[in-house]
C-alpha cells in the first residue's frame, strides 16, 4: 500500500485588535471558528497579545480566507505597520486607560465625600455616575465582545457585581470594585507590556537604510531594496543593516544584542556579520548574503513575536477552564441568592453577600498568573541572546533531568585542525606528505564535514596544487571517496574500511588500524587514506586531527549538576577514545561514540525512556533530527544557522556555553514563580470564599483581596525580567 505523505503546512500570524479586560473567552470562540475552516490544522488566538496564529494546508485554504473568517467575527485586523509590538496595548491606549482610572477615582471620591457631607444628591450620584462609566468602560466593552461570541468571562462578572451593588443601595462598593478592577487591569497591561519591550528593542536594532556601493560611490538605499550580492559600507559606530560577509577591512563588532556575547568579536575579510550588530572599530565593506526579511535579526523578531503568542501548557489549561469556572461562579452566585431567600432570608443582605461572593470567587489572578510569568521569561531570555520558541518550552526547561551534548562544535571549539600527515612506508618512495594531503584535499573539498574543512584549510595554508575530483560519494559517519586522476581515493574511519568496502582486501589495513589506535590514544581523531586501482585497494597513509574543549565547558557541566540535572551524556560520531578523553576533561557521565545520525536519534529516544525529560544540545545542522526528538532541543550559534531556527525549541544566538544552565535555570525559576502565583491566586479565593460563607466580609474587603492578588501575581511575574541565572 503506498504511503501518503502529509501535505506541507504553512503558518500565518494575523495581527488582531488588542482588547482590555481579563478573560480570553472571546479568543477561544474565535479559535473554534477558525478551526472549523477546512484545511486549518492548528490555531492559537489571544486578544491579550493581539495575535491569531494559524497553521494551515495551502492546497486547501489560504491566508486571505483565514483573514476573512476573522473579520466575519467582527474582529479588526491590523497591518504590521499599525501594530505597536512594544506593549500589550499601544502607548496612547495605555495612557487613556490611566486617565479613565483617574476619572473613576475622582468620581468615587466625589460621590463618597458628597454623601458624607450631606451634599446635594445630584452631586453624589454624578460622582458615582462618573466612576461607573469610566471604571466599567473597558470591562463592559470586553464583556459585550465576548457575549457576541457566545461566551462569558470575568469582565461580565465584575460588571454584574458592580451593578448588583448599585441596585441594593451600595454605590460606593460598586464604584470601588470598578476602580480597583480598572486599576489592576491597567497595571496588568503595563506589566505584560514591559515583558514585550524586548521586541521593540529588537526592531530598533534594525537600521532602515544601508550605504551601498554603486559604481564606486556610496548610495543610501532602503534595506528592503538591497539585493543579495550588493556591497555596503559601515564605519565605526554604525549599526550593520544586513547579514553579510566582510570583503574588505578589519574591525571589531559588538554582537551582544543578538548573540549575548559580552566581548566584541574581531572581523576581517571572509568573516560573517549580522544585521543589527554594531561596528565598533574599523571601516568594513560587506557583501550581502541575505535579504532584509531573511536576516538573523528579522527572523529573531518574528520568532519572539510568535513565541509570545504561544501559550504554555499551564496557561492553555487555565484558559480552557475559564469558561466553565465563570459559569460556575454565576451558578454559585444564583444559589447564594436563591437558597437563603427560599429559607426566608432578607433580600438586601442576601444579595449583598452574593455579590461579595461573586467578586471573591472571580479568577482574575489565576488567569493572569501564567502569562505574566511566561512572557517575562521569554523577554528575559531574548535580552540574553536566548530565544524560546514558545511558552511550552519555558515550562519544559524546568523539568529537564538529563542533557545530551553533541561533541564537535558544542563541547569543543569546532575549529578542528589537521595535526599529522603520515605516508605509509611502502608508499614513501612515490608519495610525499604534501602529495598525500593534496590527494585527500581533492576528495574532501566536496565535503562539509569538519574534518574535511580542516584538511582543505591545511592544504590552502601550504599553497598546494590540488587535482580535480569526480564522482564524489559520501557515507554518513564513515567516510568519502572520489575519482582523482586515474584512481579512486578512499578516506574513512575503521568502520568505512570494514563495512563500505565489504570483502575487498585492503593492503596495509592492519598496520593502518594500529596507527589509528595509537593516534586515538593520544586524543586525536584519525582517518585512513587509500587508493583503489583496478579493484586493488592500498593504504597510502593516514591523517590525524585534534579539537579543543571550549573554555568554560567543565564549569557549565558543574552548573547543570547544581541545577539538579541527574545524567549528562555526550553523543558523537567520533571514535570512543577521543570522545572519552573529552568527556573525562569536562566531567561527562556517559559517552556514546561512533554514532551515525540515525543512531543519535535512537540514543535520544532511549534517554527519554530512561529519564523522561531530556534536553539535546547541538549545532542545529547535523543534529537536527536529534534536536527534534528530544523533550527540549537547544541549538547553539543560531545567529548564522537556518536549521537551528527551524528545528530547535530553544536557540542560543551565540556560542556561549553558560547560556545552557541559564536556559534550565530560567525554566526552573519560571516554574517556581508559577507555583507561587497560583498559590496566591487560589489561596486568596479560598480564604475569601470560606470567610464569606462562614462569617461574612464586606464587599470592599473582597474587592481589595481580589484585585490585590491580581496585581501581586502580575508584579511577581515581572520579576523574571531581571533573571540573570
Amino acid at each position: 500500500m503506498p504511503v501518503t505523505e502529509s501535505p506541507p503546512l504553512s503558518t500565518c500570524t494575523v495581527r488582531i485588535e488588542r482588547r482590555g479586560g481579563r478573560g480570553e473567552a472571546g479568543a477561544r470562540a474565535l479559535k473554534r471558528h477558525l478551526r472549523n475552516i477546512s484545511g486549518v490544522h492548528d490555531v492559537d488566538v489571544s486578544f491579550r497579545t493581539g495575535s491569531a496564529r494559524v497553521t494551515y494546508d495551502e492546497s486547501v485554504t489560504s491566508e486571505e480566507t483565514i483573514r476573512d473568517a476573522v473579520r466575519d467575527r467582527n474582529v479588526s485586523i491590523q497591518a504590521d505597520s499599525e501594530t505597536d509590538t512594544d506593549d500589550v496595548s499601544s502607548r496612547s491606549e495605555l495612557r487613556r486607560e490611566a486617565v479613565f482610572v483617574g476619572l473613576t477615582l475622582l468620581g468615587m471620591v466625589t460621590g463618597l465625600a458628597a454623601g458624607w457631607l450631606d451634599g446635594p444628591p445630584l452631586l453624589t450620584w454624578a460622582g458615582y455616575g462618573v466612576a461607573y462609566v469610566f471604571g466599567g468602560w473597558y470591562g463592559l466593552k470586553g464583556a459585550v465582545a465576548t457575549l457576541r461570541h457566545g461566551a462569558v468571562d470575568i469582565d461580565l462578572l465584575m460588571i454584574v457585581a458592580a451593578l448588583g451593588a448599585l441596585s441594593i443601595g451600595a454605590p460606593f462598593e460598586g464604584a470601588m470594585l470598578l476602580f480597583l478592577f480598572s486599576l489592576s487591569n491597567t497595571l496588568q497591561h503595563y506589566a505584560i507590556g514591559r515583558s514585550r519591550r524586548a521586541i521593540k528593542s529588537l526592531v530598533e536594532m534594525r537600521p532602515d537604510e544601508a550605504q551601498v556601493l554603486r559604481d564606486g560611490e556610496e548610495v543610501t538605499v532602503p534595506i528592503d531594496d538591497v539585493a543579495v550580492g550588493d556591497v555596503f559600507v559601515v564605519r565605526p559606530g554604525d549599526r550593520i543593516p544586513l547579514d553579510g560577509v566582510v570583503t574588505s577591512g578589519e574591525g571589531t563588532v559588538d554582537q551582544a544584542s543578538l548573540t549575548g556575547e559580552s566581548v566584541p568579536v574581531p572581523k576581517e575579510s571572509g568573516d560573517e556579520v549580522f544585521g543589527g550588530t554594531i561596528n565598533e572599530s574599523g571601516s568594513l565593506e560587506i557583501e550581502v548574503t541575505r535579504r532584509a526579511h531573511e536576516s538573523a535579526i528579522s527572523r529573531l523578531i518574528n520568532m519572539v513575536e510568535n513565541a509570545q503568542g504561544e501559550k504554555a501548557p499551564t496557561q492553555r489549561l487555565i484558559d480552557r477552564l475559564e469558561q466553565p469556572y465563570v459559569l460556575g461562579v454565576f451558578a454559585l452566585t444564583v444559589s447564594a441568592i436563591a437558597i437563603p431567600l427560599a429559607l426566608g432570608g432578607e433580600f438586601t443582605s442576601t444579595f449583598y453577600r452574593a455579590m461579595t461572593l461573586m467578586v471573591a470567587a472571580s479568577p482574575c489572578a489565576v488567569i493572569i498568573s501564567t502569562p505574566a510569568a511566561v512572557l517575562s521569561a521569554i523577554a528575559s531570555g531574548g535580552r540574553q541572546g536566548v530565544l524560546f520558541k514558545g511558552g511550552e518550552h519555558v515550562e519544559a526547561a524546568a523539568n529537564i533531568d538529563a542533557v545530551a551534548f553533541d561533541k564537535t562544535g558544542t563541547l569543543t571549539q569546532g575549529d578542528t585542525q589537521l595535526t599529522d600527515v603520515f605516508v605509509r612506508e611502502t608508499a614513501a618512495d612515490s608519495l610525499t606528505d604534501e602529495g598525500l594531503l593534496s590527494l585527500a584535499t581533492a576528495v574532501q573539498a566536496r565535503s562539509e564535514h569538519h574534518l574535511a574543512r580542516a584538511t582543505v584549510a591545511a592544504a590552502e595554508e601550504r599553497s598546494l596544487d590540488v587535482p580535480d575530483a569526480r564522482r564524489f560519494q559520501s557515507v554518513a559517519g564513515k567516510g568519502v571517496c572520489a575519482d582523482v586522476e586515474a584512481s579512486t581515493i578512499h578516506i574513512g574511519n575503521r568502520s568505512y574500511f570494514g563495512t563500505v568496502l565489504g570483502d575487498a582486501a585492503v593492503e596495509g589495513l592492519e598496520p593502518g588500524l594500529d596507527r589509528l589506535r595509537t593516534l586515538e590514544a593520544e586524543g586525536k581523531t584519525s582517518v585512513i587514506v587509500a587508493r583503489e586501482d583496478g579493484g586493488d585497494v592500498t593504504v597510502l597513509g593516514w591523517l590525524a586531527f585534534t579539537d579543543t574543549v571550549r573554555p568554560g565547558a567543565a564549569e557549565m557541566i558543574g552548573d547543570l549538576r547544581e541545577l539538579g540535572v541527574e545524567h549528562i551524556v555526550m553523543l558523537t560520531g567520533d571514535n570512543e577514545r577521543v570522545a572519552q578523553r573529552i568527556a573525562d576533561e569536562v566531567g561527562i557521565d556517559e559517552v556514546q561514540a561512533e554514532l551515525l545520525p540515525e543512531e543519535k536519534v535512537a540514543t535520544i529516544e532511549d534517554l527519554v525512556d530512561r529519564h523522561e525529560n531530556v534536553a539535546m544540545v547541538g549545532d542545529g545542522v547535523n543534529d537536527a533530527p536529534a534536536l527534534a526528538t528530544a523533550t527540549l532541543g537547544i541549538a547553539m550559534g543560531g545567529a548564522g544557522t537556518d536549521v537551528a531556527l527551524d528545528t530547535a525549541d530553544v536557540v542560543l544566538m551565540g556560542d556561549d556555553l553558560s547560556k545552557i544552565p541559564y536556559v534550565l535555570g530560567l525554566g526552573r525559576a519560571t516554574r517556581r514563580t508559577l507555583i507561587v502565583n497560583l498559590a496566591i491566586a487560589f489561596g486568596a479565593i479560598a480564604l475569601m470564599v470560606g470567610t464569606i460563607l462562614l462569617r461574612g466580609i464586606p464587599l470592599p474587603l473582597a474587592v481589595v483581596g481580589h484585585e490585590g492578588s491580581t496585581v501581586l501575581v502580575s508584579l511577581n511575574g515581572l520579576r523574571l525580567l531581571g533573571f540573570r541565572g
